[in-house]
C-alpha cells in the first residue's frame, strides 16, 4: 500500500513538473515547458541569465497578450491568415512524415561503415526466369559446403556447375558503404573477415560473400588519365604498337611535356580529353583492381604512373589530389551528405516501411469488414472498362466502409476505387501490381495520409511549429491594425505628438548632401566626372536607369563623417565605395549645419512615427493587462534561473 501511495505521489510530482504554470493572464496560462521551448529557440546567449529570462518573460507575455486579443477579434478566421497557415502546413508536413530516429540510425550505420573498406569475393547461383528454384537452393548449399572445406574456389565453382547447375564467382576488390545494394552491404559488413556468409536469396539468384581483407577507408582520389584504347580482338602487332605509343608518351611527359596537352593530343577517352584528362572524383569500389591498384600506388600530388594495362587498354595516370575519409561524426557537411545519400538509397525503404507500420498501429487503422476481398478486387478490375468518377460512385461498394481509424473516421469503397484509378493511371508508378498488392499500398497510403492530416494531434513539435507560425501572422495583423497602420495614418495624432515632444527632434551636427548609387565602379567614375564638369545631377539620373541619386539632409554620423572637426570641403566628393555586389556609391557635400537646430515636422516624421507607434503600443498593452491581468510565478522563475 505504501508503495502505491509513493508511486502516486511521484507521478503527481512528475505531472506537476511538466504542467507548472509560469505565467497567467486572465483565464489563460503559459506553462514552464512552453516558455522554455520558445526561450531556448529564440533567445540569444547571455552571461546574465537572470536578466535574460526576466526580459524574455516580459516579451513573451506581451506577445501572448496581443495574440490572445487577435483571437478575441476572430482574426484567425481571415481568409488570408487561413490561406497562409494552410500553405505553411503543406510546406512543413512532409518533414514529419518519416521515422527520424530510424533515418538517424541509418546515417550512423553508414558513417561507421564508411570508416573501412572490405575486400570481397562473390559467389553466385543465378536463377533466370524459369529456373528450378529448389535445385538452385540445393546448388547454393552445396557450393557453401565446398567453399568451407576447400581452398580451391575456382574448382568448387566448376564442380557445382558440372554436377548441379551453373555457378560463378568474382573478386569484387575493395568495397565501402553505398558501393553495392544495401542487402549485400549488410551481409558483407556483418560477416567476419575470412569467413563465408550464409547463402542468401535475391531475385536474380543465390549469393555468398566472403570478406578476405579490410583496411581503414582510403577516401577519394582526383586523377587525370591518358587512355590508349585497345580494340577488342586486336592482333598482337596492334597491341604492341599501342603499348609502344603509350611508352613514348610517358617518356615525353617525363621529359617535360605538359600532361594536359598530352591528354588533349593523345587520349582516346573522349569524355575527359578536353578536360585535360581529369576524371570526376571517385572512391573505393568505383573501378576494378587493375585500375585502382596503380592509382593507389601514387603517393604524391602530381606523381605520374607508368603505362599500365586494363581491359580498356593502356593508361597513364596523374594524381591531382586526395580527399581523406571524414572521421569526425559531428562534421556538418558530411552529415548532410550522408543524409542525402541515405535518402536516395534503397536502405531508406526499410525505415519508410517501419514508419508506415507504426502509423497503422498509431492511428488504429483496420479493415471495416463491410466489403469482402473478392468484391474489392472485382470492382477494381471493372475500372479498366470505365474509369470515370460517375461510374465509380454508382458501384455497390462505393458507399460501404472499407477501412476505419480508432477515432471513428472511415474510408469507403469510393476511396479505394479512386486510389486504384489514380495509381493505375500513373504509368511511371504503376508496375502491374496485383489487386492484393494495391490493397496493401492503399492501407499504407491511407495511414500516412490520415497521419499527415492530423499531425497536430500526433506530433507536438509539428503542432508547436505550426502554432508559432499562425501566432506570428496573427501578431503581424493585429500590430498593423492597432499600432503600425494606425500610427502611419493618424496625421493629427502624429502632429500633436510632435508638438508635445518638439525638444526630442533636434538636429545633430548635419549636412545636406547628394548621394549617388551606380551599378558599377566605372559608371560611378563617369558620373562623378560629369558632375565635376557641371552637368545637373537630376539630368544624370534621369538619363541613365543605372544611376540613382538623392539630395537630402543627414546627421554627420549617418554619412560616416566621424571626425566633425575635419569635414570634407563644401563641393567636394567622397571616395567611391564599391559593395560586394559590384555596385558603387559616392557623396557630394553641399552644406553643413551646426547642432541643435529644430527639425520640422516633415524632417522628423520618420522619428515621430516610430515614437508614436511605441506610445500606442504601450497604451494598448496597458489596456490588455487590465483585460487579462498578468501574474508571474516568481518561485518558478527563480528555479529556472538556478
Amino acid at each position: 500500500m505504501k508503495k502505491l501511495i509513493l508511486f502516486g505521489f511521484t507521478f503527481f510530482l512528475l505531472n506537476q513538473s511538466f504542467s507548472q504554470t509560469l505565467i497567467s493572464y486572465g483565464h489563460y496560462s503559459i506553462s514552464k515547458e512552453e516558455f522554455l521551448k520558445a526561450y531556448n529557440k529564440n533567445n540569444t546567449s547571455s552571461t546574465d541569465k537572470d536578466k535574460a529570462i526576466r526580459e524574455y518573460i516580459n516579451l513573451y507575455t506581451n506577445f501572448k497578450l496581443k495574440v490572445k486579443e487577435a483571437y478575441a477579434l476572430h482574426l484567425d478566421t481571415l481568409q488570408q491568415i487561413k490561406y497562409d497557415v494552410a500553405n505553411f502546413r503543406n510546406q512543413i508536413a512532409d518533414n514529419y512524415l518519416n521515422d527520424e530516429k530510424g533515418v538517424e540510425k541509418l546515417e550512423e550505420e553508414a558513417f561507421e561503415r564508411s570508416q573501412k573498406d572490405i575486400h570481397a569475393l562473390h559467389y553466385m547461383i543465378p536463377t533466370p526466369p524459369g529456373a528450378d528454384t529448389a535445385r538452385a537452393h540445393e546448388a547454393a548449399m552445396a557450393l557453401y559446403q565446398k567453399l568451407l572445406h576447400s581452398k580451391d574456389d575456382a574448382g568448387a565453382v566448376a564442380e557445382i556447375s558440372e554436377h548441379i547447375m551453373p555457378a560463378k564467382w568474382a573478386d569484387l576488390g575493395y568495397l565501402t558503404v553505398f558501393n553495392i545494394p544495401y542487402e549485400y552491404e549488410n551481409v558483407l559488413y556483418n560477416t567476419p573477415v575470412g569467413k563465408l556468409s550464409a547463402p542468401f536469396k535475391m531475385p536474380n539468384g543465390w549469393h555468398i560473400l566472403k570478406p578476405i581483407a579490410e583496411r581503414p577507408a582510403v577516401g577519394k582520389w582526383r586523377i587525370a588519365q591518358i587512355l590508349f584504347s585497345v580494340p577488342d580482338n586486336a592482333p598482337d602487332y596492334v597491341k604492341i604498337a599501342i603499348q609502344q605509343k603509350a611508352d613514348s608518351v610517358y617518356h615525353l611527359i617525363q621529359n617535360g611535356m605538359n600532361f594536359a596537352l598530352a591528354a588533349k593530343a593523345f587520349s582516346d577517352d573522349k569524355t575527359t580529353y578536353l578536360a585535360e584528362g581529369e576524371l570526376p572524383e571517385f572512391g573505393t569500389g568505383k573501378y576494378s583492381n587493375d585500375f585502382m591498384n596503380p592509382v593507389m600506388a601514387l603517393q604524391k600530388i602530381n606523381d605520374v604512373s607508368k603505362p599500365f594495362k586494363t581491359s580498356f587498354g593502356y593508361h597513364i595516370v596523374k594524381l591531382l589530389g586526395k580527399t581523406p575519409v571524414v572521421s569526425d561524426k559531428k562534421d556538418l557537411n558530411n552529415k548532410a551528405e550522408l543524409r542525402r545519400m541515405v535518402s536516395q538509397d534503397s536502405r531508406i525503404n526499410a525505415a519508410k516501411e517501419k514508419f508506415t507500420n507504426s502509423l497503422i498501429s498509431l492511428t488504429g487503422l483496420k479493415p471495416a469488414k463491410e466489403v469482402n476481398a473478392t468484391d474489392l478486387y472485382r470492382y477494381a478490375d471493372s475500372l479498366m472498362v470505365n474509369p470515370t468518377e460517375e461510374y465509380t460512385m454508382n458501384l455497390p461498394i462505393s458507399k460501404k466502409n472499407v477501412l476505419k481509424f480508432k477515432d471513428g473516421e472511415k474510408l469507403t469503397g469510393a476511396d479505394w476505387l479512386k486510389f486504384v484509378r489514380d495509381y493505375k493511371s500513373n504509368y511511371q508508378q504503376y508496375k502491374g501490381e496485383t489487386n492484393a498488392q494495391l490493397w496493401d499500398k492503399f492501407i499504407n497510403f491511407s495511414a500516412v495520409q490520415y497521419y499527415k492530416d492530423h499531425l497536430e494531434k500526433y506530433n507536438a513539435d509539428f503542432n508547436f511549429q505550426l502554432n508559432e507560425f499562425k501566432e506570428g501572422n496573427l501578431l503581424f495583423e493585429i500590430m498593423e491594425r492597432n499600432v503600425w497602420g494606425k500610427a502611419s495614418s493618424d496625421t493629427e495624432g502624429l502632429k500633436k505628438y510632435y508638438a508635445d515632444h518638439k525638444e526630442k527632434y533636434k538636429w545633430e551636427e548635419s549636412a545636406t548632401v547628394l548621394i549617388f548609387n551606380c551599378s558599377t565602379e566605372a559608371l560611378a567614375k563617369e558620373t562623378m566626372a560629369a558632375l565635376q564638369a557641371g552637368k545637373n545631377w537630376r539630368s544624370i539620373s534621369e538619363e541613365n536607369i543605372n544611376v540613382q541619386a538623392d539630395s537630402s539632409r543627414y546627421d554627420l554620423s549617418q554619412i560616416d563623417i566621424k571626425n566633425t572637426n575635419v569635414k570634407p570641403p563644401v563641393g567636394s566628393y567622397s571616395p567611391i565605395t564599391v559593395a560586394n555586389d559590384g555596385t558603387a556609391s559616392f557623396v557630394k557635400y553641399i552644406q553643413y549645419y551646426t547642432e541643435g537646430q529644430q527639425r520640422s515636422f516633415e524632417e522628423a516624421k520618420g522619428l515621430v512615427i516610430n515614437d508614436y507607434q511605441n506610445q500606442l503600443e504601450q497604451n494598448w498593452l496597458a489596456a490588455l493587462k487590465k483585460k487579462y491581468p498578468v501574474k508571474v510565478n516568481e518561485k518558478l522563475v527563480k528555479q529556472m534561473i538556478k
